[in-house]
């Protein structure tokens, strides 16, 4: 608690558990009195029939919907623009998410559009905020990494790669389905990325300048569900168990950073995401250990508990000497996922290093990060991790 001497916690998003929860999404939509979905997911769900899952519910039910299937990774501007536009056109009056954070973040933006108008980067964090709710948001995550499902963050990419972030709690969704059946069996690298962004969520929000004793509760507990859980759920098709702790993990991860913010990790990654297409959670992955290691002194007693909740025994270690043990557990899980080993191997370029240091240096997060930092270090993390 470095930077307040109180706190105060929100988390509103109702959430409801368990396999085959989804069938619970008629009964949540009745409670509501809406009429028209608009489901916002990617055309990769659509082709699985991942979303055929959700809508045959809805079929049932006799609840129209509309979809919207052109989400991208990274999202750009366009695509909430577009949803936002069609949400209109088809006359709907809810907002049905289905799958990662790209999906539950172009439906929370395309909610504030159509609600509030202008443009989305009016409401980028530095301009303007959210003014008010946006329509009735039901989230169905199909990966176990951003926990949009329950932040008060939604990232688009603008036309100058510049990743920016809306913030507020009118972009809180309403409800969470967490559902292990919508999330096993991911293919191995999206597995391993989600996952490990879901990790540093959950450690990053742990060292943050800003936790606080739930905060830190939530983060701790997410990062043994997560460490305990992601090989089993990344390389088996059929451990609903692992998955669904793996969803579990995420989500506490979310309600933890969404109180906190983040630290250098994030600040830094977004750029690599922005200019590159790197996936955000490979990026993450790739800078974490360094920049854990850049941190770790600042908190050396925060390291150490990360390293007994990954489950290594720190006994009789004194504080520095059991931080190391924190990042050689990160690494390990992360080389076991398959990450790649740097971010020049992922897609990132050496000659967009100083852009990307001064895209970075503009995010807050860099000011909850446990060590100062200037631009100067992160130039240099970043030529460390390529």
């Amino acid at each position: 608690m470095a930077f307040q001497d109180h706190f105060s916690y929100y988390g509103p998003t109702r959430l409801i558990m368990g396999r085959g929860t989804i069938g619970n999404i008629p009964q949540i939509l009745n409670e509501q009195q809406v009429k028209k979905a608009q489901i916002v997911t990617d055309r990769g769900l659509v082709q699985a029939s991942v979303v055929a899952r959700v809508t045959e519910i809805l079929d049932k039910s006799h609840i129209a919907y509309s979809i919207y299937d052109g989400v991208e990774p990274n999202p750009p501007i366009r695509n909430v623009e577009d949803c936002a536009a069609q949400y209109q056109s088809e006359n709907c009056d809810f907002l049905l998410a289905i799958g990662g954070g790209s999906s539950m973040d172009v439906a929370k933006t395309s909610g504030v559009l159509v609600n509030h108008g202008g443009k989305i980067t009016d409401y980028f964090i530095g301009e303007k905020p959210v003014p008010g709710p946006i329509p009735f948001l039901l989230c169905v995550p199909t990966t176990y990494g951003t926990a949009s499902e329950v932040t008060p963050f939604a990232v688009i990419t603008d036309d100058n790669h510049f990743k920016g972030t809306v913030s507020g709690p009118y972009v809180i969704p309403d409800v969470g389905i967490l559902d292990a059946d919508m999330a096993v069996a991911l293919p191995l690298p999206i597995a391993a990325a989600t996952g490990m962004d879901a990790l540093t969520h959950a450690i990053e929000s742990y060292v943050s300048l800003m936790s606080n004793p739930i905060s830190e509760g939530m983060a701790l507990h997410a990062i043994r569900l997560i460490s305990q859980n992601l090989r089993q759920a990344a390389y088996s098709d059929h451990n609903h168990e692992a998955t669904q702790n793996m969803i579990i993990g995420s989500t506490m991860a979310g309600f933890a950073f969404s109180q906190t913010r983040l630290g250098n990790v994030h600040a830094m990654s977004h750029p690599v995401g922005g200019h590159y297409g790197v996936p955000h959670g490979i990026a993450n992955s790739i800078l974490l250990t360094r920049i854990m290691t850049y941190n770790r002194y600042a908190c050396p007693e925060k390291f150490a508990d990360i390293a007994a909740a990954m489950g290594e025994d720190v006994n009789g270690l004194g504080a520095v000497d059991a931080s190391v043990l924190a990042v050689e557990a990160v690494q390990n899980l992360s080389d076991d996922v398959g990450i790649p080993a740097t971010l020049g191997e992922a897609g990132a370029k050496a000659e967009g290093i100083h852009v990307m240091a001064e895209d970075a240096m503009k995010s807050g997060n860099i000011q909850v990060n446990p060590r100062k930092t200037t631009i100067k270090d992160v130039i240099a993390l970043y030529e460390e991790s390529m």
